[in-house]
């Protein structure tokens, strides 16, 4: 060793230090690259993906490997450093060389390489796995001792190998990494895709038009009436009673009659002729297991029952389209549940609306275990019905009753919340 120039030690450890960064970057960076983002690639085919993929099928493994690298560069960099500066500082070269070499190790090949990695994993992750795949089919015996004695001693404190992590994400989690994380899906598809995860939380009663403002053809009426409002009728479809709604005969597609110019054919036999057997479903229902039903059956609406049997309101596909996309509707702007933003930063809010889509829309936390609509939380709040112009105060939340119709609170203003 004596007889080994210092400008080869010196350029020995410059290169060991060059290899011991690289095993402490790929390291930080296959183990901080996104999992799906990874997944991703090795759909399109990047053969740097397929490797690194392949690489953490068997983590145990990238990590044996990886470490008997790093440890082997890193000794072998501390044993040339201290015959360099033995030669060059005499019997005080191991504990200069020991000083030194922590701290250039503990920088170059350790900090600084693993910022890099941690803030870049994708871009030293793929090329490293064209290193590291070749470097582990060659050192596999050595790394599969290294394994075998690591796995016994993990065995001795009761770790088994085939005890795997459950890498699926929960919808919590999944709408998690849609509002912090999706910064690269378009902010309304973002929406969307966090619309259907809360999909699962609302039911049939939460969206459904109640029985109160649904708006019927009652074919007992004159057929000269019967024909006017036919004519005017502002929805495509239509449920179609005898004297009320507890009698109903079916749904009427007005399209049906579009083929009767004349409207002296439309009468009440041709109206039933015409109609679809109604169509029910429990109050209860949860809007994902209904929009499925929707698709079996072919239906658009139906006709929502409690457990009584009695008809509470009704339901179209559109409800719950529009808990996904927002509202796309065409129906007439009174029916239209919005929310509106007042320049002064308070918010207009239809009272029928379900809290269910109040809260997912406003981000707030308004209690809906017994009231389904914002109506019904006030009337339970104030054993009472309210007045316009009173005030009131519920969840945090100053609210002023703008409009009350018909024993429903039509419109709330809501006073813009104060940041804490």
């Amino acid at each position: 060793m004596n007889d080994i120039p210092l400008s080869a030690l010196f350029t020995s450890l410059v290169v060991l230090l060059c290899c011991s960064a690289f095993f402490s970057s790929s390291e930080t960076a296959l183990m901080a690259m996104n999992r799906y983002r990874l997944l991703h690639l090795v759909r399109e085919g990047n053969k740097g993906a397929i490797k690194a993929a392949k690489l953490l099928e068997n983590p145990d493994r990238l990590i044996g490997l990886i470490l008997l690298g790093n440890n082997f560069v890193n000794i072998l960099a501390t044993s040339i450093a201290t015959i360099a500066f033995v030669r060059l500082a005499g019997e005080s070269g191991p504990l200069v060389a020991t000083i030194v070499m922590t701290a250039v190790v503990l920088i170059f090949a350790e900090v600084a390489p693993k910022t890099l990695a941690a803030f870049n994993p994708e871009r030293v992750a793929l090329p490293a796995s064209y290193v590291l795949w070749p470097l582990l089919r060659w050192l596999w015996p050595l790394v599969k001792v290294v394994n075998s004695i690591s796995s016994l001693v993990l065995l001795l404190v009761g770790h088994r190998k085939n005890q795997k992590q459950d890498e699926a994400l929960s919808p919590e989690e999944l709408r998690t990494l849609l509002e912090e994380g999706g910064q690269m899906i378009p902010e309304r598809h973002r929406k969307m895709l966090l619309n259907i995860l809360a999909l699962e939380e609302a039911r049939v009663e939460d969206v459904m038009v109640p029985r109160n403002e649904i708006r019927g053809i009652d074919l007992d009426q004159p057929i000269e009436e019967l024909r006017r409002e036919i004519a005017e009728f502002p929805f495509g479809r239509a449920v179609v009673h005898r004297g009320g709604l507890d009698n109903a005969l079916g749904i009427l597609n007005l399209r049906a009659l579009i083929g009767h110019h004349d409207q002296r054919e439309i009468d009440a036999k041709r109206i039933e002729s015409a109609l679809r057997k109604a169509y029910y479903v429990p109050e209860g229902t949860r809007l994902p297991q209904q929009l499925l039903e929707f698709q079996r059956l072919h239906r658009r609406s139906a006709l929502v029952v409690d457990e009584y049997g009695d008809i509470v309101g009704l339901l179209t596909l559109a409800d719950i389209l529009e808990e996904i996309v927002g509202e796309f509707t065409s129906a007439p702007k009174h029916s239209v549940r919005r929310i509106e933003v007042l320049s002064d930063g308070a918010i207009l809010v239809d009272g029928r609306i379900a809290l269910h889509s109040l809260n997912r829309r406003m981000g707030w936390e308004l209690p809906s275990e017994e009231a389904s609509t914002l109506n019904g939380l006030i009337l339970n709040h104030l054993q009472t019905l309210p007045q316009p112009g009173q005030d009131v105060r519920i969840e945090g939340l100053n609210m002023r009753f703008e409009q009350v119709e018909d024993n429903v609170v039509r419109l709330v203003r809501i006073a813009a919340p104060k940041e804490e």
